[in-house]
């Protein structure tokens, strides 16, 4: 079996690593192909060297631009290559601009395509990443969906065919990761100027409504900047570029750092307190590691961590954000259900594709 997967940014990384691993010890033939859509090193290269990742068989260097300026580039730098290679499968993660023009370049010849975290849906068009995972769910030929509620958004969209609930990637990943990731947590805390188990919250802001309107940022910066405790902010380079662009800074509490790589993330995440951030992943692992998170967003795509009582949506007002960050730091519900299934996710949706190829 030849297997084409397409990556380009973070949350790719992240989720191909145990999947391309298992391809691979299977037998199967991976080309592992690199859109540059991330190509900063804090946000890509650190990930293949964390994560034990092959280096990509093909890198084609796109970088950033508009979202349909590149997504268009890829879709003209993925044909030759898909033309070439004509694999039995064309695999793609999550939501970003890398996986649709993969999803569109393929449907557009024919090849088989296989979305992993297919079904999420914050019902927001407004989210370029919601345009992207619809589009591509109702192009693929499987469905690798996380949970229940993925495979029940699917069927409300007339999508019953080829859904295969394998449970969660992340599973194999966070699970797997945590222990050998806390191992870094001391050097990591004294960097930080913390100590052991002292209070702090992890944070990441990183979406354009978020970073690209002054006054949310002003106001997520104000928040930040008036909480009483410390505050972990690995820096996305959007955050970076808008703080300086409207004269924003942070208060002495806020621990602002380069982006970190994921078993660096990882280790924070176990050492935190509560989780703040806008970030589709980040909430996700927060839950696996039980942690309560501050969502700062109208909707999520977890919905499930929401109903669950683990996750709280809020805007940007201070007033609001101040007391979501309030009642996450109350004693956590009791009850943790498993939503995102048991590890050896990457193994049940190889089985999947080797048993369903053309």
């Amino acid at each position: 079996m030849k297997v084409m997967t397409v990556v380009g940014a973070r949350p790719e990384f992240i989720q191909t690593a145990p999947v391309s691993k298992t391809i691979r010890e299977r037998g199967h033939t991976e080309i592992l192909v690199h859109t540059g859509q991330h190509y900063d090193a804090n946000m890509s290269d650190v990930f293949f060297a964390d994560l034990d990742l092959p280096q990509p068989e093909i890198y084609l260097g796109v970088g950033s631009g508009s979202h349909a300026g590149q997504t268009g580039q890829m879709m003209i730098h993925l044909e030759p290559v898909m033309e070439a290679e004509r694999p039995d499968w064309v695999l793609v993660y999550g939501d970003t601009n890398s996986t649709v023009a993969a999803s569109l370049t393929a449907a557009k010849l024919g090849l088989p395509l296989a979305h992993i975290e297919a079904g999420l849906r914050s019902f927001d068009r407004a989210m370029p990443e919601e345009i992207n995972r619809v589009v591509t769910d109702h192009l693929s030929d499987i469905l690798f969906a996380p949970t229940a509620a993925a495979v029940r958004n699917l069927e409300r969209e007339g999508l019953a065919a080829g859904v295969r609930q394998v449970g969660d990637v992340r599973v194999d990943v966070t699970l797997g990761l945590v222990e050998g990731a806390r191992a870094r947590q001391e050097r990591l805390l004294s960097g930080l100027g913390l100590g052991r188990g002292e209070p702090f919250a992890l944070a990441t802001i990183h979406r354009p409504v978020n970073t690209d309107d002054a006054g949310h940022l002003s106001q997520i910066v104000e928040t930040f900047n008036t909480l009483d405790l410390p505050v972990v902010l690995p820096v996305h380079p959007r955050l970076r570029k808008m703080m300086a662009a409207f004269g924003l800074r942070f208060a002495g509490n806020v621990r602002a750092t380069d982006p970190a790589g994921y078993l660096d993330m990882i280790a924070l995440l176990d050492a935190c307190t509560i989780v703040i951030t806008d970030s589709g992943g980040l909430q996700k692992e927060a839950y696996m590691l039980r942690r309560p998170t501050v969502t700062v967003r109208d909707t999520t795509e977890w919905i499930e961590t929401v109903e669950a009582g683990w996750n709280r949506l809020c805007d940007t007002a201070p007033d609001a954000f101040r007391a979501a960050v309030s009642a996450a730091l109350a004693p956590p519900p009791a009850a943790h259900p498993d939503f995102y299934g048991t590890p050896g996710v990457s193994e049940r949706l190889c089985v999947v594709m080797e048993t369903e190829r053309r």
